[in-house]
């Protein structure tokens, strides 16, 4: 008969019952402590030593998706979040684990205490992972700066590639790389090889220098020099001072080159060569170059173009009195200079007109020597130059009149009275063999003539017995050429008239002003 849980007798023996399962195993806090501690590494021992498999996988997975999430190692680490979840998951295994084993009995090693030792040296597991993890980040961000070291570098390279103008923009994004470099991660490899960087960077600025393109070169080594401002002194060592040298010679060269081409641009570079570098080699042969300038242009009167000498020496004169010589002591000599060129345009305008003249361009003859004549009053020209004016004018209605230069020559033996029949006062010009001038004041009771009377063959002016005003002048035999211009407003016309005399001994000759609906004369 089936006991049923009770005791039965066996022949006379009394047989106490079966259990119905093992009474559980006495708790032990060390096996517990040991569980907790081995679940604490990760590797999810402590399951595996009470043969928990499920949970021993469940640690090993929560592990492997860590290290796939942590590695490879990024400068930026682990994401908080991963590292908080992985964290509360090892805590619940460590809490589990320790629930766990309080009453189950160790597969291997069966003591606790060597369980424990194990779990604690495991620990080192996790530890050393979290040594290796930081030195690898650290690693990565070395890397991390050694590439944007790299990018700047290229920046560099191809900015070096292009005008500065649309260059300087990179120039300036690889400065702040490198200046970031050197501020933020100054234990860096990157940022101990930023000196070195710098001297290329300087050089490949500074390029047009070395290939003698001065004026190229001037706007990036401007630029040069304000990189001290931006980059601690000390990572440019003896570069704060490097452009220094080349952008004064740079200054002289492109100034020097401008003054030889008369271009605009060469007081302006060498007003900044005397401010900025007074002191300097190139800042001491400004003076001589301005001077040398005066003698060229000087010379350049004699040649085939004084006016254009006369232009470039006007312009002279006035840019040098502009430079900014009293740092670099040279105001006095360039004050000279600017006298000597000023001088040298008081005379030079003086072969300019009569170049004009001789070309031709009696307009800008006669007003080139009216210029000189009011600007030179008391100069050794000055006679002669109003004669060419006068010339110049008479030339402007007759050309045939200009194609000698007058003289200073007066007088002659022959007489011509020149009578005004004009009710205006009339200023009459004349050149020939004797250039000359007079003033006529109106004639009272004078009338103008009709066109038509004027081509009638018993037209003759002058001749009503009025009391004309008139002067007799006294002039050589040969062609002279006359020209009216009335000094009022009544005629209908300015234009000057014209007439054309050829002059010989034994005769008295009469010109005669009148008016027309134009100016009219004739003898």
């Amino acid at each position: 008969m089936s006991d049923g849980g009770y005791g039965r007798y066996d022949n006379g023996y009394f047989v106490p019952p079966m259990p119905a399962a093992p009474p559980p195993p006495p708790a032990d806090g060390a096996r517990a402590v040991a569980v907790a501690v081995l679940n604490l590494s990760g590797l999810g021992l402590g399951y595996a030593l009470t043969r928990r498999w499920a949970l021993t996988a469940l640690c090993w997975i929560a592990t492997a998706v860590l290290l796939i999430v942590a590695l490879p190692a990024d400068p930026d680490g682990v994401p908080e979040a991963a590292l908080m979840a992985y964290a509360v998951f090892l805590v619940l295994a460590a809490a589990h684990g320790a629930r766990v084993g309080l009453r189950t009995p160790l597969a291997l090693p069966g003591r606790a205490p060597l369980a424990l030792a194990l779990g604690l040296l495991l620990l080192a597991v996790p530890a050393g992972g979290v040594v290796w993890y930081d030195a690898e980040r650290d690693e990565a961000v070395q890397q991390m700066l050694l590439d944007r070291l790299e990018e700047a570098d290229r920046l560099v390279a191809a900015a070096g590639k292009k005008e500065f103008t649309a260059a300087e923009a990179d120039y300036r994004k690889a400065l702040t790389a490198y200046e970031d470099l050197v501020a933020d991660h100054p234990d860096s490899r990157a940022a101990a090889r930023v000196p070195d960087r710098m001297k290329t960077y300087y050089a490949t600025v500074g390029a047009p220098y070395e290939q003698r393109e001065y004026c190229t070169a001037i706007a990036p080594l401007t630029y040069l020099r304000t990189v001290p401002d931006r980059v601690k002194k000390t990572e440019l060592g003896e570069l704060e001072k490097w452009p220094d040298d080349r952008l004064a010679t740079s200054l002289y060269e492109c100034a020097s080159a401008g003054l030889a081409a008369d271009q605009s641009t060469w007081a302006a570079q060498f007003g900044e060569l005397l401010t900025t570098f007074p002191k300097s080699a190139p800042a001491a042969k400004v003076e001589p170059a301005v001077n040398a300038a005066v003698v060229r242009e000087e010379k350049g009167l004699r040649g085939a173009d004084p006016c254009t000498a006369v232009q470039r020496l006007r312009a002279l004169a006035t840019r040098i009195t502009e430079l900014p010589g009293e740092k670099a002591g040279v105001d006095a000599a360039l004050a000279k200079d600017a006298g000597r060129a000023t001088a040298q345009v008081a005379s030079g305008t003086y072969t300019c007109g009569v170049d004009q003249y001789r070309d031709g361009d009696f307009d800008a003859a006669l007003t080139t020597m009216n210029e000189y004549v009011t600007a030179n009053r008391t100069a050794k020209n000055v006679p002669l130059a109003k004669k060419i004016a006068i010339a110049a004018e008479v030339a402007q209605t007759v050309p045939e009149a200009g194609k000698k230069l007058p003289t200073l020559r007066s007088g002659g033996s022959i007489s011509v009275t020149v009578k005004n029949d004009s009710p205006d006062a009339v200023t009459v010009l004349f050149t020939g063999p004797v250039t000359g001038s007079l003033t006529l004041k109106a004639c009272g009771g004078c009338r103008a003539y009709s066109l038509g009377s004027t081509v009638s063959p018993y037209f003759k002016p002058c001749e009503g017995g009025k009391n004309y005003p008139q002067r007799t002048i006294s002039l050589p035999p040969g062609t002279t050429y006359f020209v009216h211009k009335s000094n009022g407003s009544s005629i209908s016309s300015s234009a000057p008239a014209s007439d054309t005399a050829k002059l010989e001994n034994g005769y008295v000759y009469t010109e005669c002003a009148y008016t027309t609906e134009s100016f009219g004369s004739g003898l």
